[in-house]
């Protein structure tokens, strides 16, 4: 049950129902999204979802679900079902094109995966769309929505023959044109022109005589006269004859047609119910994905665990005005709000400042859960909790009727009425300015009785108020719970972000003295309300300040551990790198020491023999000591260190932005963003990152050049993986050219691709592999679709490449 009757309007859903219309390709989608309701069936309304968000997949994961030709042939059905009518080519071309998308659909769910897109599959089950028929409907009408010249040997015949005597009549008729125009009987610029079916001639009128002929019509100056040459009478009569002839036999054939079609229309008008309801359930899933909406845990009784839900109707509106101001703009989004109602805490009453959200909570509540209930994914965070709602009792806004002599308040008394009488454990009641309308204390007074009752009858509710006594009310009842909507006393602004657990303060007294109201009103205005009400509102008012202000350490502290982290996690990374790399010297240390051992012992062993040989003769033994001394001097002298040239050691007044600096001790580079006192924010490749500048020395140009050239003999030595991630990250583009690769060796580096651009967190990477038989794309796109740190895949723009071209986005 829904209250009142213009509840869709009073809401906000009749905006979301009208976007689901513009997004449906065709009236076959639209009468859905018109049948749309409310529904308290659980499994009815858990079939519905899981139906939108398998679609929702489908979209994202940029599959080729077919999305043309969604047409309504339902009154071409209609002709088609009385004997002895037959239907034109326009709409035997809607009912095969449509025919085709529904056979492509089928078959899209029957070679998809095991286990993808089940309840999908389900809605094709018993649906027909006969191949014969198809291709007897191909066979008549071209992809272009015309008839084919082969339709038939006689349409074939009579086609040619009109083709031919048509040649005739225009070479005949240009003569006579010709002829006519040096006579000046017809203006220079005159052309053959159509009338009653037949090729005519504009002559003058003081020369219709001249020309031999029938008139058949004249201008309205009555200044030209239209002539049929009488050289053209038998052919134009031959058109004319051909032309009958032609539509005669396309009329057997299509009355032909149709008898071919009639015993197939029960079937076809399931098929076609079918395409109707793909369309509205891909309308669904693509508001979802404009909403960024989800599919929460549905449970069957009443519950609200929501995190993160944001207004619909808002965040569209507020995506809509971000597009129009551009970067320049200011952007605004909607604030989330994170609501939880269940059986412990059913009614939750938001109070705070005016302007400071309620009414826009209160209406999120109502929206997204009606939304949720009409079979639509919620704009949510992951790990939200959803029940069902048997009523939601709605009272917003001001419905006075001078016909029904009903003053504001009288009108939501008589909604308090009915909501009494009707509310339960399974209505969700909604409403906002509670109590208001009337006098104060009275008003207030009757509200309390009102939420008592409601609350005795365990409904679950949100309500918006300014009442004290209601907030009291709400902190010592159980199963009522206070909520309040922040509000920055300091800057006098609202925040927006809904707390439960507390009451809120209307901040009405501090308001009044920030805006500069007089101060003597201000004072009197305090005494009259009394001192409990200050101390209340004024504690209200520390707790926000003091939360404020906690909140804002939490999040410097948060930010600093997320610094020390990610410091603690570079430090490990470059102690495995550092001791890795001793290893590996060690190694070839080892290796390269074992080696000249073995060169040096050959050598002695060689002097040995030779001076045996000579049997120590003294030059013989002189020659082969200076030999092994020069071998000594070459091979076991060690080298002197390198002497590292001095360079400029930074400091703060002389770094600039621009400036190429090095960390000392390391072979690195990178490019100084800003200085801030003692630290620099320095760019290394594509990484920003905060350095003392105690730690940094100026390079010249020569050196980092010096140093690129270094760090590229090395890769090219090595030729195997870095660890440099800084130097991978400089030279690692985006763009991907598998052209001519096969297909083992494509995926190969495919692979090796995503892997560093997932490590170096781009948001979205191209692969180029043409067009050619379409292997190299599909070994491409399946690993891509495979891979679990690809949100989607699709085709570039087809200014950049189009199908020849891969674009996959990141998570």
């Amino acid at each position: 049950m829904l209250v009142p009757q213009n509840f869709e309007a009073k809401i906000g859903f009749a905006t979301l129902r009208e976007l689901l219309e513009q997004l449906c390709l065709s009236a076959l989608g639209r009468q859905y999204v018109a049948q749309m309701q409310f529904i308290t069936n659980h499994e009815q309304l858990s079939k519905l979802l899981a139906q939108t968000d398998e679609f929702r997949q489908l979209l994202a994961g940029g599959s080729e679900f077919p999305g043309a030709h969604y047409h309504d042939v339902s009154v071409h059905l209609k002709r088609a079902s009385l004997p002895g009518a037959y239907l034109d080519v326009t709409a035997f071309f809607e009912v095969k094109m449509s025919l085709r998308t529904i056979r492509a659909a089928l078959t899209f769910f029957t070679n998809a995966a095991a286990g993808l897109y089940p309840t999908l599959r389900l809605l094709g089950i018993g649906i027909q769309a006969d191949r014969n028929l198809l291709a007897a409907l191909d066979k008549v009408v071209d992809d272009e929505g015309k008839v084919r010249d082969d339709a038939s040997p006689l349409l074939r015949q009579v086609r040619q023959a009109l083709i031919q005597r048509q040649g005739q009549l225009r070479k005949q008729i240009a003569s006579v044109l010709r002829h006519a125009k040096s006579e000046g009987w017809i203006p220079g610029d005159a052309e053959p022109t159509i009338r009653g079916g037949r090729l005519v001639l504009p002559v003058v009128a003081e020369h219709k005589r001249r020309l031999r002929g029938l008139i058949h019509d004249e201008s309205a100056s009555g200044q030209t006269v239209y002539i049929e040459p009488a050289e053209v009478f038998e052919l134009n009569n031959d058109i004319k004859d051909l032309e009958n002839a032609y539509q005669r036999e396309l009329i057997r054939i299509l009355t032909t047609l149709t008898d071919q079609l009639r015993p197939h229309l029960p079937d076809l008008r399931k098929a076609y119910n079918y395409l109707g309801l793909l369309d509205f359930i891909r309308a669904k899933a693509r508001l979802a994905r404009e909403l960024d909406a989800q599919l929460p845990e549905l449970s069957s009784r009443p519950l609200i665990r929501w995190r993160g839900v944001r207004h619909p109707v808002l965040a569209l509106t507020f995506r809509d005005h971000n597009k129009a101001a551009g970067l320049t703009g200011e952007k605004r989004d909607v604030v989330p709000l994170d609501l939880e109602l269940t059986p412990e805490r059913r009614m939750l009453v938001i109070s705070g400042p005016n302007a400071g959200g309620k009414s826009v909570a209160l209406k999120t509540v109502g929206l997204v859960q009606y939304m949720l209930q009409c079979g639509l994914l919620i704009p949510c965070d992951d790990y939200s909790e959803a029940g069902m709602f048997e009523d939601i009792l709605l009272d917003i806004g001001d419905e006075q009727s001078l016909e029904n002599d009903l003053s504001t308040y009288s009108s939501h008394l008589l909604a308090m009425k009915q909501f009494v009488t009707v509310a339960n454990k399974k209505s969700l009641v909604l409403i906002d300015e509670f109590g208001t309308g009337t006098e104060p204390s009275l008003g207030g007074a009757i509200a309390e009785a009102v939420l008592e009752q409601l609350n005795q009858a365990r409904a679950f509710g949100v309500i918006t108020t300014h009442y004290t006594n209601l907030k009291n009310f709400a902190e010592k009842t159980e199963g009522l719970v206070n909520g309040a909507m922040r509000y920055d006393p300091e800057r006098l602004q609202p925040l927006y972000r809904l707390e439960m657990g507390k009451p809120g303060s209307s901040f009405a007294i501090e308001i009044a003295r920030k805006i500069g109201l007089p101060r003597q009103i201000v004072e009197r205005a305090s005494q009259l309300v009394g001192k409990d009400k200050i101390r209340y509102d004024q504690l209200l008012e520390g707790l926000e300040k003091d939360k404020t202000e906690l909140e804002a350490k939490l999040r410097e502290t948060e930010r600093q551990q997320h610094s020390l982290r990610k410091f603690t996690q570079e430090y490990l990374d470059l102690k495995k790198h550092l001791t890795d790399t001793r290893h590996e010297t060690l190694r070839a240390a080892k290796q390269e020491a074992k080696q000249l051992l073995r060169d040096t012992n050959q050598q002695i062993e060689a002097t040995i023999s030779e001076i045996r040989r000579s049997q120590a003769d003294k030059d013989i033994t002189k020659q082969a000591r200076e030999k092994l001394e020069t071998f000594v001097q070459k091979e076991l002298q060690p080298e002197p260190p390198k002497a590292r040239p001095t360079r400029e050691l930074a400091a703060p007044d002389t770094l600039q932005p621009g400036d190429r600096v090095a960390i000392l001790g390391q072979d690195g580079h990178g490019e100084v963003v800003s200085v801030k006192g003692k630290t620099a924010e320095v760019l290394f490749g594509g990484l920003k990152t905060l350095v003392k500048v105690s730690q940094l020395e100026k390079l010249s140009r020569a050196e980092v050049r010096e140093r690129e050239a270094t760090a590229r003999k090395t890769a090219a030595a090595n030729a195997g993986p870095t660890l440099n991630l800084t130097n991978r990250m400089a030279g690692f583009s985006p763009t991907l050219d598998l052209r001519g690769e096969r297909a083992e060796d494509a995926l190969t580096k495919l692979m090796a691709f995503v892997d560093d651009a997932v490590m170096f967190g781009l948001p979205e990477i191209k692969i180029l592999h043409g067009r050619g038989n379409g292997v190299l794309r599909q070994v491409a796109r399946d690993y891509l679709r495979r891979t679990r740190a690809i949100a989607s895949v699709g085709d570039e723009h087809a200014d950049r490449g189009g199908d020849g071209v891969t674009l996959a986005v990141l998570k």
